[in-house]
């Protein structure tokens, strides 16, 4: 799918939302409470399966097992949730709608569909020693901060903003950090399905 096309379906399906009005829309949390319910599945769905030869198999010495990938994503929800927090708990940003302009496509973008390359903080890198129960209880718990946050607030939430780590992302308002954590899930799946399809892995 072309980016073009991909943008003119998220405009066709209202996920893209006009920076004119700062508050949380109906539509907004819909959408929101959508991708995070769908991503969670996605992930559930997809270690499911997966035995604990399979869980702790790598393609090769430098790239992460399927175990460390559900690791990574499950550890990365409390930070992501947490500039949300960062986010709607600072003032207003008075210049949100140029800081923030086209963010919310170029995440669409760039997240789910594993475009660019990015090394992980060191907090968020997996130690591999988890069972996969244990990973997904990491994960289950960090969603339920961020759902409830999605089902109960009201804060205008496109004018809250906090600073990502990575240049090319820059400031985010906290609508873009919340859906930063279902897509940063969606693109880490893609991985986990790659390390499925490679040759070797254990059936």
């Amino acid at each position: 799918m072309t980016l073009r096309l991909f943008l003119t379906v998220l405009i066709g399906t209202n996920i893209i939302s006009a920076a004119t009005d700062p508050a949380i829309t109906k539509q907004d949390r819909e959408q929101a409470v959508q991708l995070m319910t769908s991503s969670a599945q996605s992930y559930l769905d997809a270690l499911k399966d997966v035995t604990e030869e399979q869980w702790k198999w790598k393609p090769t010495p430098e790239r992460w097992s399927v175990g460390e990938v559900a690791e990574h994503i499950a550890l990365a929800e409390p930070h992501l949730f947490a500039k949300v927090t960062m986010a709607v708990n600072s003032p207003a940003n008075p210049e949100w709608e140029a800081k923030t302009k086209g963010k919310l496509e170029m995440l669409a973008s760039v997240m789910p569909n594993r475009l660019g390359k990015a090394k992980s903080p060191l907090e968020i890198e997996p130690t591999g020693t988890l069972t996969k129960a244990e990973v997904i209880a990491i994960f289950e718990k960090g969603r339920v901060a961020s759902n409830r946050f999605i089902a109960e607030t009201n804060v205008a939430w496109k004018e809250r903003t906090a600073e990502h780590p990575f240049a090319m992302f820059n400031t985010l308002n906290a609508q873009q950090w919340f859906l930063y954590i279902p897509w940063h899930t969606m693109r880490h799946l893609k991985q986990i399905a790659e390390v499925k399809a490679t040759a070797g892995y254990p059936k």
